[in-house]
């Protein structure tokens, strides 16, 4: 049997740091980062199939989730404004993401591929599952500012108002529910988000 790479990759996820050009309280590497994008996706399609009339595919969605920054491992995590800073940057920044997923789906072996591409190949998402774990990126960089701020940070000030027009341009019933409902919590210590129920 021939080896494969495709984990010892993904496992050195931990080793990229989101975030590189701010100063962090607590650096948060793209490992975590994907794990938290995966519970709050799963969260928002749950949220929209039971509170709105959805009919997403919640596992799924966070699958998606949890391997959509994947790529990373071989692009390195870029900074949001340089990603961003202009369409022609971002279109072909979208083209070496394109490259990078393909690279990770041949790693693995040819019989597993195509149990991987559909998670991996975000050209294979639909447009509503897609939305769905864009606004647990948004929803989760927003947590992050949230608890940098809190532990005194203003570094992620500009960061939080940023991420703020961003969840408002993304905005949805279900992540309404969410950011009312467990987006205050995030912002307490944990003598605060304890004190109703201790063990």
């Amino acid at each position: 049997m021939t080896q494969s790479h495709f984990f010892a990759h993904l496992s050195r996820l931990k080793l990229i740091n989101r975030w590189p050009l701010m100063r962090n309280v607590r650096t948060e590497n793209v490992s975590e980062h994907s794990l938290q994008v995966a519970m709050v996706a799963h969260a928002l399609a749950i949220i929209k199939n039971k509170k709105f009339n959805g009919n997403l595919n919640a596992e799924r969605i966070a699958m998606l989730a949890l391997y959509h920054d994947a790529s990373e491992v071989l692009t390195g995590d870029l900074p949001t404004p340089v990603k961003y800073y202009n369409a022609q940057i971002a279109h072909e920044y979208k083209k070496i993401e394109k490259i990078a997923q393909q690279k990770l789906i041949e790693m693995l072996p040819p019989e597993l591929q195509d149990a991987y591409r559909p998670l991996i190949d975000e050209h294979l998402h639909s447009e509503s599952e897609q939305a769905v774990v864009k606004q647990a990126d948004a929803l989760c960089a927003y947590v992050k500012c949230l608890e940098e701020l809190a532990a005194g940070n203003n570094e992620f000030l500009l960061a939080k108002a940023r991420l703020e027009k961003t969840l408002a341009q993304r905005r949805s019933p279900e992540m309404d529910y969410f950011v009312e409902v467990f987006i205050p919590s995030f912002s307490l210590s944990l003598d605060e988000i304890s004190q109703d129920t201790p063990l």
